[in-house]
Parts: structure tokens; C-alpha cells; sequence
């Protein structure tokens, strides 16, 4: 019986490519000389320093546009308030990854909604769909395309 995986995964390697491309642009642009502003990669999270709200800001749109270049949707960052200290400014941004139990259960309840005759299971944090021939498992594909969720999904473990 033909099935695939719906996951929500980031390639860790990717990640931790364009935050330091964006930390080699940082010390290297005029207007953040002196400022000791970075962006630092703990496993499901980024801190980013800076020494006013402004700073934090300029380095949103590099981290973002390094992350956009090397293939990582920017909708599984989750930005955090900018904390302000006295010369310091600090944001925090957790990593998304895996589909939550909420998510899980209206892909599923789109599929049985749609009457294809498919089936999902939630499976941890991610979706099983399975179904007698694979055109419907196409139609279900584009059907989560189009349903546009919050958080980038990807396909994968097709077998027939």
C-alpha cells in the first residue's frame, strides 16, 4: 500500500551554514563595528545580541535573507520580545520543528474532510498518509499545499 510522511524538519547542516554567514556579515558591516553584535546557535534555539533594539532588527533581515538563500523557510522561526538591558539588546527565536498534536489533527481532519480515499494516522511528530494508488496520494499532497499552515511542511518516505 503506496504512503508518505508529512514532517516538518530543517536541515541542521544548512542552519548552522547561514548563521555564520550572517555572524561573518555582522562583524564585517561599518555600522556594527564595536557593538559585539551576533547571533549565537544553541540546539533548538538562537539568541540574538546587539547593543540596541534597532541593531537586533538590521540583523533580522540578514539572518533572514541568509536563511531564505540557503533553502530554509523562515516560517519555522518563532521571534520572541527584544529584551533591552542597559547598552545591550537580546532576542530570542526558537527553532520550530515537528508538527504539534494541533496541526496533526487538522491535516488529518482535512483529509477525511476532502472524502479521498486516503487514510492518516498521527505518528509523533509527524503524519502518515496512505491509500490504495498513488494518484491519491498526489491529490492529497496538493491538497496540504494549497491549505497554506503556519509552519513549512515537506513530503517525504514515498513508497509504492
Amino acid at each position: 500500500m503506496p504512503s508518505f510522511d508529512v514532517v516538518s524538519e530543517i536541515d541542521q547542516h544548512e542552519l548552522t551554514n547561514a548563521i555564520d554567514q550572517a555572524n561573518r556579515e555582522i562583524s564585517n558591516r561599518f555600522d556594527f563595528k564595536g557593538t559585539d553584535s551576533k547571533i549565537e546557535h544553541t540546539q533548538d534555539s538562537l539568541t540574538i545580541r546587539s547593543s540596541s533594539e534597532f541593531q537586533v532588527k538590521q540583523i533580522h533581515d540578514i539572518l533572514e535573507n541568509k536563511l531564505s538563500k540557503r533553502g530554509i523557510d523562515i516560517r519555522c522561526l518563532d521571534y520572541k520580545d527584544i529584551i533591552e538591558n542597559h547598552n545591550q539588546a537580546t532576542q530570542s527565536i526558537d527553532i520550530r520543528q515537528g508538527i504539534d498534536k494541533e496541526l496533526a489533527r487538522k491535516l488529518v481532519k482535512s483529509i477525511k474532510d476532502s472524502k479521498m480515499k486516503i487514510q492518516a494516522s498521527i505518528q509523533g511528530e509527524q503524519v502518515r498518509i496512505s491509500g490504495k494508488k498513488r494518484d491519491d496520494l498526489q491529490q492529497a499532497i496538493s491538497l496540504i499545499k494549497e491549505a497554506k499552515y503556519d509552519l513549512p511542511l515537506q513530503f517525504n518516505n514515498f513508497r509504492d
